[in-house]
């Protein structure tokens, strides 16, 4: 490659990661301004279209995540029985997926957020039929915006959970036209906010 086309595809990768950083803290302070009975609110109407979802009512095993910073939460769900549901355990650059029923107890791991014991049964990849994955924010490709770690991405790019169906969770408010994007982003398959569930 020429050096000139080097310098413009740095350029590229240097903007759309500002980009990405301003929009980020925007969408995040936003988030966290909602007032709690709103969060609530917006959250049941994201639960109440999932369980409409034949991607989610024909799931046995899925996996989720626990509300942090004010994103949508999720866990009315959790005590649903009918379904396996397993959580991630962040340990150095990768997420560990355990299962986990409302008897276990939880700790606050990696940047607080709430995970399992790493002596709670390990999830097999195999037996997974549907991925839900927190987001900051989403695109009408499918593309998402999380906190810059990269975890999402390292996992779904991995040939064994990259055909695993997901559905990026996030409020309304952050599902937008299109979102700044690098080599390494991965799409996700569907996206749900509080005015329902779209397939990308």
């Amino acid at each position: 490659m020429p050096s000139n086309c080097k310098i413009v595809v740095v350029f590229v990768i240097y903007f759309a990661f500002v980009d990405k950083v301003e929009l980020r803290q925007k969408l995040l302070q936003q988030r966290k301004s909602m007032a709690v009975s709103e969060w609530r609110q917006k959250s049941d109407r994201i639960i109440e279209h999932l369980l409409s979802s034949s991607l989610f009512t024909q799931a046995k095993t899925i996996l989720a995540y626990f509300s942090f910073r004010q994103e949508p939460d999720l866990s009315p769900l959790f005590t649903d029985t009918s379904h396996i549901w397993g959580f991630p355990r962040c340990v150095g650059k990768s997420l560990f997926w355990h299962k986990l029923t409302q008897s276990d107890a939880v700790i606050k791991g990696a940047y607080g957020i709430t995970e399992p014991h790493a002596d709670n049964p390990i999830v097999n990849p195999e037996e997974v039929d549907l991925i839900l994955v927190p987001t900051v924010a989403c695109d009408y490709q499918g593309y998402r915006l999380g906190y810059g770690g990269g975890y999402y991405d390292r996992l779904l790019s991995s040939p064994i959970w990259q055909d695993k169906p997901t559905i990026g969770i996030v409020f309304d408010f952050a599902y937008l036209p299109q979102l700044p994007i690098e080599p390494w982003d991965m799409r996700l398959a569907s996206v749900c906010t509080e005015m329902g569930v779209r397939i990308v």
